[in-house]
């Protein structure tokens, strides 16, 4: 592909570029062409003009078209030139030339930069390289590109850029475009899933007097007229079963969560999570439905439940069941559960090199050896069952062993994609679990619930056996576009500010 050798393409400073930019827009309005435009009938997109003449012959011509996209290309000059147009579902050949377009308007042609936007009709043919083409009639300029996109022959790379001005990894990589209408079609897939079982999407408050329904670390804001502060939600949970107490019965909420934490390739302060909730239902119930919604959702996207991750080949039908506590167990030949006192547990831990807190009891310490032992090599899709009632102050426990609850985390590739379990409905439990989370608190847990006494009161109108489960949009969008950063997935990702 040759490179544009036109005059006016010469200059590397961006500067300079911008500055000669600048200058072939004062031309257009010299011309009486306005630089940035206004609307244009669009009749067919680039993948529209591929299916319907696909399949003419070579220097045949087809049909009439209107069509309108970014100028990624321009190769050639004097009296004719080819140029790529770019447009939302892909890329299509341009042919210019001074016999069709006239003097005025080649002219205009020559004032054109990559990353212009344009209109044009033409009529479509094959190339005597067999390169379906559009023979451009006439254009019109719908805006100006005053800056010049990134170098075109190595795309956008570097991922601090990408991520901090995603309109030039749109534009510049479409692969990327690719990962967001996935992204899209994912949440499509999982809110018909739902819709058709029943479920009422609804929609609660992400302003909070009190942060609750998750262990995490909120963001606080002041509200000027109540001059109060309010916290923005880390779940959706409590709001949810207040609406199941309600009598709702089948409920889900999609939407953003917020956590002020750290950030890493799994974790972004803002996030997108679904959390349901189905009455009557207990754990198996909801771990059955987080199965079946992932397979389906999988399904449909690739037409079977295989996919590689990360060059990893996982199957995302039938995960396998196993409690923390044998997995542990599996894992090192110890069993925290036999433990009689927390000093056996300390004991364990130690010559198994885990650390935990001093406040820790025996699940404590079990969920820290689970998260240093067993984790990370959950490469296969695995439900993690029996998590200790210590670490779990939301959810019912296990009718047969106090210590544990009827709750399970879903992994895959090492990463935590679903939480789930029987609902605690029981407000006096409830109080005292609230009462146990404080004292955490007290000993420097900052992400320890705090005691939400409506919700308390709530609970004591009852709420119904309810299954409820969260689970991570983001990273299940990552493991659905092989993307293995969640940056990868949100179109603006929480950035370092840096003061220019």
């Amino acid at each position: 592909m040759a490179k544009d050798n036109r005059p006016e393409q010469i200059p590397q400073d961006e500067n300079e570029l911008i500055k000669v930019r600048r200058e072939k827009t004062d031309a257009f309005v010299e011309k009486g062409v306005a630089p940035f435009g206004h609307r244009f009938d669009v009749t067919y997109h680039a993948a529209d003009i591929r299916k319907e003449f696909g399949e003419i012959q070579e220097e045949e011509e087809a049909g009439n078209v209107s069509i309108a996209g970014r100028i990624m290309a321009i190769r050639g000059h004097g009296k004719a030139a080819f140029a790529t147009l770019s447009d939302k579902t892909g890329a299509i050949q341009l042919y210019f030339k001074l016999d069709v377009l006239g003097e005025e308007k080649y002219s205009q042609f020559r004032l054109l930069d990559i990353g212009d936007i344009i209109g044009l009709s033409g009529v479509v043919f094959k190339t005597k390289r067999g390169e379906l083409t559009v023979r451009v009639k006439n254009f019109d300029l719908l805006s100006k590109s005053l800056r010049p996109l990134p170098e075109k022959f190595h795309g956008l790379r570097d991922v601090e850029i990408r991520y901090r001005k995603r309109y030039l990894d749109l534009i510049v990589n479409p692969e990327v475009r690719e990962t967001f209408t996935k992204r899209t079609k994912i949440i499509k897939l999982v809110r018909n899933y739902l819709d058709e079982r029943d479920f009422l999407e609804v929609e609660t408050p992400v302003l909070n007097p009190i942060a609750g329904g998750a262990a995490a670390r909120p963001f606080i804001t002041h509200h000027n007229t109540l001059d109060t502060d309010l916290y923005l939600r880390i779940a959706t949970e409590l709001h949810l079963k207040r609406l199941i107490i309600g009598g709702l019965e089948r409920v889900y909420e999609l939407g953003k969560n917020f956590r002020n934490e750290g950030m890493d390739n799994r974790h972004n302060p803002e996030f997108t999570s679904i959390e349901f909730y189905q009455a009557y239902a207990d754990c198996n119930d909801v771990m059955n439905l987080t199965a079946d919604l992932i397979a389906y959702v999988t399904e449909k996207i690739f037409g079977t439940t295989k996919i590689t991750y990360q060059g990893v080949e996982l199957d995302l039908k039938n995960p396998k069941r196993i409690s923390m506590n044998d997995a542990v167990k599996e894992k090192t030949g110890k069993d925290f559960l036999s433990c009689q006192t927390v000093e056996d547990a300390r004991k364990i831990a130690d010559e198994l090199g885990v650390e935990y807190e001093e406040r820790f009891g025996i699940g404590g310490i079990l969920n820290a050896a689970f998260e240093a032992k067993v984790e990370e090599d959950l490469i296969q899709p695995t439900f993690i069952t029996g998590h200790p009632t210590e670490i779990s102050p939301l959810a019912k426990k296990n009718p047969d062993d106090p210590r544990i609850t009827d709750r399970f985390e879903y992994f895959v590739y090492g990463r935590e994609l679903a939480n789930g379990f029987t609902e605690l409905n029981d407000p006096t439990d409830q109080k005292n679990r609230f009462d146990e989370q404080l004292k955490a608190r007290e000993t420097g847990d900052e992400e320890a619930h705090v005691s939400d006494n409506d919700f308390i009161e709530a609970l004591e109108y009852g709420l119904p056996p309810t299954g409820g489960v969260g689970i991570g949009i983001d990273r299940l969008v990552m493991l659905l576009t092989d993307s293995p950063s969640i940056r990868d997935v949100i179109f603006f990702p929480t950035m370092k500010i840096i003061n220019e």
